[in-house]
């Protein structure tokens, strides 16, 4: 490991095939995970108002994408390994926290793929009615999920070049669509700012969750960077990407609000980007936007199989996973079990209603942000940017703790806004990493099997030296984090919680809204006292 110069850290995994790659193909592929089109934006407008929705695109790519793509660049760059976040965060914060961001990163993308290929075979029942059968749909299913597995077996070259030409596609459409409402010009994008009788406030818990959301998943593309040949590419692919990306969703947007109205009735199940098209040009260009909707679907589910294919990849090469997923094909030198088991994951997943299984998902992608913005702080410290040749961020100590605390405290506020139910369940996927941590700990060994000396173990828990301080600390903050969430939310939906939340769930948990609030307050409590209680004892028995 080379601490004073280029790159330091894992370079990939025995086996794994290196392909050179061009900045635009990472920047196609970032594309891919993050955009793949403007779909889903059109739920913002009706909720937070034309004005708002664009002010909010536009924000949210100065003050979330841009500081995201800058810190990704540079961990990037100084440590081009496959499995990215995983080994980033493990060499800033150790082997419990590294597990940890890369089981909320995994585990999210493993239960979200499904929902893409369902969604290819829903736009698709408007021109084959066949599909509403319900066998012929999950054999539809099968054989969308067996091309792209396909695919993904190959090679990243070849996931490369379908998300090249898929993008090309999706960005053509979407470039028509600006093209299309420009001309048509009638109304005002801004108009009105929020809806009537609803202030900015009203609004942004709607707003944020949504435009957060679309400008996810940035890191994604740093799993497969142990596979890249020419990993100095990747920054450059990032500057290519970020503005792509955010122009992607703005000038569309716009030219939908100013060619189709009312504002009010867009939205997945209403008016669309489709019908600038449909309205302006005829009803068959609107059916073509079907397709591109299609294929949009199609190139996310692409590129995703590839970034989630090598989370439990790196684990398992670490110990911290079963050992049969660090298998490598000998001809393409790809992580061939670890694909296939995302395979069959989808197949079983897309037979599952998504609503409650999304509830889980949030509160998992924005945690890994707030642990990447701590971890690139660490390793500044670490690894000084004067002794490296590599690129990094430019700027003095306040740009640095902006640009990566920044995202922390975005992220923070969404999974308070995003609505106490999910806020409440997020604590049961969150916690899901120390419960999945303890048990591949125990059972595989971890970093103590490969290297005892430097990563020793505690002989009486069998878990690393210090993770009972470490597992006290995670429990400490949730629980102080619980209690902090219960007063704001308390505040922030007191008055039409109750009410909202017995009128969309009906019964159960999540219909009775001070429920939910006193069970996150007093098990916040009891998490902040049991983490106390651990902290304590962890540096008596346990010392780091």
């Amino acid at each position: 490991m080379d601490k004073k110069g280029n790159t330091v850290g894992q370079d990939g995994v025995a086996g794994l095939k290196k392909q050179k790659m061009r900045p635009i193909q990472i920047a196609f592929m970032l594309f891919c995970l993050v955009a793949a089109g403007a779909f889903g934006i059109e739920d913002m407008i009706p909720q937070s108002g034309p004005g708002m929705t664009l002010t909010m695109l536009i924000l949210f790519a100065v003050i979330w994408a841009f500081p995201i793509c800058q810190t990704v660049s540079e961990l990037s760059a100084l440590m081009p390994s496959e499995g990215g976040i995983y080994v980033w965060v493990k060499e800033a914060l150790g082997e419990f926290w590294g597990f940890s961001i890369s089981w909320w990163g995994t585990i999210s993308i493993y239960l979200s793929t499904a929902t893409y290929v369902v969604l290819i075979v829903n736009y698709a029942q408007h021109f084959i009615p066949a599909l509403t059968d319900p066998t012929i749909a999950f054999f539809t299913k099968l054989g969308i999920v067996v091309i792209f597995i396909l695919v993904n077996l190959m090679g990243l070259k070849e996931v490369g070049i379908v998300s090249s030409v898929l993008s090309v596609a999706i960005l053509a459409a979407f470039a028509v669509v600006t093209v299309v409402g420009f001309a048509n010009w009638e109304y005002s994008p801004m108009q009105p700012f929020t809806p009537e009788g609803q202030s900015v406030i009203d609004c942004l818990g709607g707003s944020i969750c949504i435009v957060i959301w679309m400008y996810c998943g940035y890191e994604c593309v740093s799993n497969m960077a142990g596979e890249i040949e020419n990993p100095e590419i990747i920054p450059k692919g990032f500057k290519l990407a970020m503005p792509l990306i955010a122009l992607s969703y703005i000038l569309p947007t716009i030219a939908g609000l100013v060619s189709v109205d009312p504002w009010y009735e867009w939205g997945t199940e209403g008016l669309g980007y489709g019908d600038v098209l449909k309205e302006h040009l005829g009803y068959g260009w609107g059916v073509a936007f079907l397709v591109v909707a299609i294929i949009s679907q199609a190139a996310i589910f692409n590129t995703y199989i590839a970034a989630g294919s090598r989370g439990f990849f790196v684990m398992a090469d670490d110990n911290l996973c079963p050992r049969f997923l660090v298998k490598v094909s000998k001809n393409r030198g790809v992580p061939i079990l670890s694909i296939l088991l995302l395979g069959v994951t989808t197949v079983i997943m897309m037979n599952f209603e998504f609503s409650t299984l999304l509830t889980f998902l949030g509160p998992l992608a924005l945690m890994v942000y707030v642990i990447l913005g701590i971890s690139l702080l660490i390793i500044r410290r670490k690894y000084p940017v004067e002794k490296r040749d590599v690129w990094y961020i430019k700027g003095g100590p306040a740009k640095i703790y902006i640009i990566a605390l920044l995202p922390v405290a975005i992220a923070i506020i969404g999974m308070l806004v995003n609505g106490t139910e999910y806020f409440l369940l997020g604590f049961v996927s969150i916690g899901s990493a120390v419960a999945a941590y303890l048990v591949f700990k125990i059972i595989y060994g971890g970093l103590y099997k490969a290297d005892p000396e430097n990563h020793p173990i505690n002989r009486r828990t069998k878990l690393a030296k210090g993770d009972i301080q470490r597992i006290g600390v995670f429990i400490l903050i949730f629980g102080i984090y619980a209690i902090v969430g219960s007063v704001f939310l308390s505040w922030y939906e007191g008055d039409w919680g109750p009410e909202y939340y017995l009128e969309t769930y009906g019964t159960g948990l999540q219909s009775n809204f001070w429920f939910m609030i006193k069970i996150a307050r007093v098990g916040g409590i009891i998490g902040a006292a049991a983490g106390t209680v651990l902290l304590l004892i962890g540096k008596k028995k346990d010392p780091v």
